[in-house]
């Protein structure tokens, strides 16, 4: 009697990319919590090993300690590693070295992939995967050569290693930094404010990451081509409006305020204002002290943190084509179209209710996480802005902090471990991931029309 073998059941590729992201943090977090990765030479807590893991890993930059004092270089290393392979994608990275050894990879195998890189098309999968790499490391070369200009000469060797660890970090919009080492712990970029290389490198790099690479090949194939995809073109566009704005809205809210522009010339506060723009891109860097900006400043960048930069890139947010879409269905409706239309192309629904349900999804997960934030830390006085801008800013991946992740007890690091978690995923995969069984109706089956009054 011939043995029936049971049929293997794949797992989805988002639930595979989720798993991946929850293996890297579950391994960062134990080599952290080692006594060798403490600068003390203690274990460290577990719960502040996870959340530093699961900030690196979802480069976001939320910390609980000073990365350059709290750590040691072997700790700062794997923070490093993490923040590299979570800007990037570990299934990609594994997909990068597959394609190196010449391993022919199985169809799973390149679905899994081309969901890492956010492509659809499976043909473009592999080049696609060389760029992410290529262009990271051009990048991250270039960004610390420029940087060790400045760090070099003031710090000698361990400017190079500065160097290296911000250029990696920016470019993965991560927002980790080791200058309190040689500095003030927590300091970011505050004592660099005006530094011209360092706040030109800095944001190019930030921008560079958050573009996304689908962008990057696009623009490095226009000559051959000579055009640009829709996509790529919103992307551009809609990146110099949002950085546009958010430079002036900064610029014109904190031009009074002597706690964080309100001292500086002309020239300081517009650069200073376009690097706080650029970081809320999901980079998480800071020149001036984010906590005591004023509240229309923080619920401004709350708007353009939620945003956050391109699909594909080494960022977070909800993307720039999930908002793009969105702001055009509502133009659309109200000149009474039927289909969303951008720039003379129609948008396929599936897009439009994806990014309805992305913006949804993100936008419940946020709230959920700005309640506990709030209502969870009653001896801290957590004011309701700083708790929603802080669950913006981990859910974004963004990581610029107002206090709150420091000031915060138990519960509340968890659940900003968890929101972090979701918002480098994405809402939909992590949604996906936790769905017990999948709709198995066929496509093509017919539902009877429903009707329902709106608005």
């Amino acid at each position: 009697m011939p043995v029936i073998k049971p049929k293997s059941r794949s797992l989805d590729p988002a639930v595979t990319i989720v798993l991946s992201f929850a293996a890297i943090i579950a391994v960062g977090a134990v080599l952290l919590m080692m006594p060798f990765s403490s600068a003390d030479g203690n274990f460290t807590n577990p719960l502040t090993a996870v959340f530093t893991a699961a900030s690196a890993t979802c480069v976001t930059g939320l910390v609980l300690v000073d990365t350059g004092t709290y750590w040691s270089v072997f700790g700062q290393i794997v923070i490093l590693l993490m923040i590299q392979i979570g800007g990037l994608g570990f299934v990609t990275l594994v997909s990068f070295f597959n394609f190196l050894i010449g391993k022919k990879m199985e169809l799973r195998s390149i679905q899994v992939a081309s969901e890492s890189v956010n492509t659809s098309g499976f043909s473009d999968v592999k080049l696609l995967v060389r760029y992410v790499i290529g262009i990271s490391m051009i990048c991250e070369l270039i960004g610390a050569a420029l940087l060790a200009t400045v760090f070099v000469p003031e710090y000698g060797l361990y400017g190079a290693y500065i160097s290296v660890f911000l250029a990696i970090s920016a470019f993965c919009n991560a927002g980790f930094d080791i200058i309190g080492a040689v500095d003030t712990p927590y300091c970011s970029l505050v004592s660099f404010s005006d530094n011209p290389v360092v706040m030109a490198v800095v944001p190019i790099l930030i921008i560079a990451g958050g573009l996304g690479f689908f962008v990057w090949m696009d623009i490095i194939g226009f000559r051959k081509k000579k055009r640009l995809s829709l996509q790529s073109k919103i992307v551009l566009i809609f990146t110099l409006i949002l950085i546009a704005v958010g430079t002036f809205l900064t610029l014109i809210t904190e031009w009074g305020n002597p706690l964080t522009l309100g001292e500086m010339g002309f020239g300081g506060k517009l650069v200073n204002s376009f690097f706080h723009s650029v970081s809320l891109r999901t980079a998480g860097f800071n020149t001036v002290d984010v906590s005591s900006m004023y509240s229309i400043t923080k619920l401004a960048s709350i708007f353009l943190m939620f945003i956050g930069v391109a699909p594909g890139s080494t960022g977070g947010g909800i993307k720039i084509t999930t908002f793009a879409i969105i702001i055009m269905t509502v133009v659309s409706v109200v000149k009474n179209k039927e289909d969303t239309v951008i720039m003379n192309r129609k948008i396929d629904k599936e897009s439009v209710y994806k990014s309805l349900a992305i913006i949804i999804l993100a936008a419940l997960a946020t709230s959920a996480s700005g309640i506990v934030l709030f209502y969870s830390n009653p001896g801290a006085d957590i004011q309701g802005i700083d708790a929603a801008f802080e669950a913006v800013s981990a859910i974004s991946t963004c990581g610029i902090s107002v206090g709150v992740s420091a000031a915060s007890g138990v519960i509340s690091r968890i659940i900003l471990c968890l929101t972090m978690f979701i918002g480098r995923v994405g809402p939909v995969s992590f949604a996906i991931s936790l769905s017990v069984k999948k709709d198995r109706r066929s496509k093509n089956e017919v539902f009877p029309d429903g009707k329902m009054m709106v608005g």
